[in-house]
């Protein structure tokens, strides 16, 4: 692999931190949680105490003062192990930064030393039944009513919604305005009444990470939880979908490496017709062009990497991001399935359940499809 430049011994000693935590409260217990299908509120205590949460949190919010680096090395260790039940870089990289740039002053000095701990477990909720990627028609409802809002509606596919309590809800608080316009991010309080927790999702992969319906009837909060201005949400959320996107990338390749370590090291085991499957001409093309294709991966990410540190990728390249890793993925792990054979499709190999996680990464963050369109309209023809 080309050396990596962007982290330093800070960060490799983080790294160590981080990797001890992983191996030891998580990778075990990973198999059980899938089982029950969320993981337990403690983890998320004992990961605010080892430091593992909302790693850019400044200090005088109770935060390490870190930077998108340490957040991109807990989604490297927990890609690792191939744990997706800690919706970790959720909480840090999709919600934290709500609070952090647009939230008041009262909202980041209660609810970020919270989130940093583990006390706070995070969720947003923006996708609806009949609203995946656009997100311009939600149709929750937050009426003023005097000092409150009052709000009305049902929220689909949310993450951490059976444990969550800090839901970030983003809702219609001018019922005509249309298309974008109107558009608000108010937290709700996991206790609050009129919030209803819809069943935990079946899903095809992620198993450990609840995921969940929520309705919202006749549910009060006071205006005060409105993060932001009135009416600029989706501004909001399209400014923060590059590093959403970014973090998908970064996943997908920690992902992409594990897969093909495990790939080489069941076919140097495995023997069929009297020679180990890595023997087979076949194989090692097929691991060549993985191995090839996860070193173009991880040179472009980190450079992207280093773009988001520089605060210069921009929304198209998010785009990029997002519909190359996420396409990538998929095609890596299906080759590396198919190169296990039978054992492959069996839930107890890591692969299998890979395959099945990495799937929603071309619909989650946006689709490919909406990935394509917006990369489409930067297509112009040479003057």
């Amino acid at each position: 692999m080309i050396p990596r430049t962007i982290y330093g011994e800070e960060h490799e000693l983080f790294r160590d931190s981080v990797r001890r935590f992983v191996d030891t409260e998580i990778a075990p217990h990973h198999a059980q949680w899938e089982k029950e299908g969320a993981v337990p509120a403690a983890l998320w205590r004992k990961a605010g105490a080892a430091g593992l949460l909302a790693c850019t949190v400044p200090e005088e919010y109770g935060g390490p003062g870190g930077s998108f680096l340490h957040n991109a090395i807990v989604i490297e260790e927990l890609g690792r192990v191939g744990a997706m039940g800690p919706a970790f870089p959720q909480h840090a990289i999709v919600i934290a930064p709500y609070i952090m740039k647009y939230g008041s002053e009262e909202q980041r000095k209660y609810w970020l030393p919270r989130m940093v701990s583990g006390e706070a477990i995070s969720a947003i909720a923006m996708t609806e039944p009949d609203t995946g990627s656009d997100l311009q028609n939600i149709k929750t409802r937050a009426i003023r009513d005097g000092d409150d809002y009052v709000i009305n509606g049902q929220k689909m596919f949310i993450s951490n919604g059976q444990i969550g309590n800090l839901i970030l809800v983003a809702c219609k608080t001018d019922p005509e305005a249309k298309g974008s316009k109107g558009t608000t991010m108010i937290i709700v309080e996991g206790d609050r009444k009129g919030l209803v927790r819809g069943r935990n999702l079946d899903k095809l992969g992620m198993k450990a990470q609840d995921t969940s319906e929520l309705f919202f009837e006749d549910l009060r909060v006071p205006v005060t939880n409105r993060v932001g201005e009135e009416g600029k949400g989706f501004a909001y959320m399209m400014t923060q979908l590059p590093e959403e996107r970014l973090m998908i990338g970064v996943r997908s390749v920690a992902i992409m490496e594990v897969a093909l370590q495990w790939t080489i090291d069941y076919t140097n085991q495995r023997k069929a017709f009297g020679q180990r499957i890595a023997d087979f001409q076949n194989s090692k093309f097929q691991l060549a062009d993985v191995k090839s294709d996860i070193v173009v991966a991880r040179a472009f990410v980190d450079r992207c990497i280093e773009l988001h540190m520089a605060g210069k990728l921009d929304a198209t390249m998010g785009a990029v991001i997002k519909l190359h890793c996420a396409e990538l993925l998929n095609r890596v792990l299906d080759r590396c399935l198919q190169l296990h054979g039978g054992y492959g499709y069996m839930w107890e190999f890591p692969i299998c359940r890979a395959f099945a996680d990495a799937r929603v990464t071309r619909i989650a963050g946006g689709s490919s499809e909406i990935m394509r369109e917006l990369i489409s309209r930067t297509l112009e023809p040479s003057a």
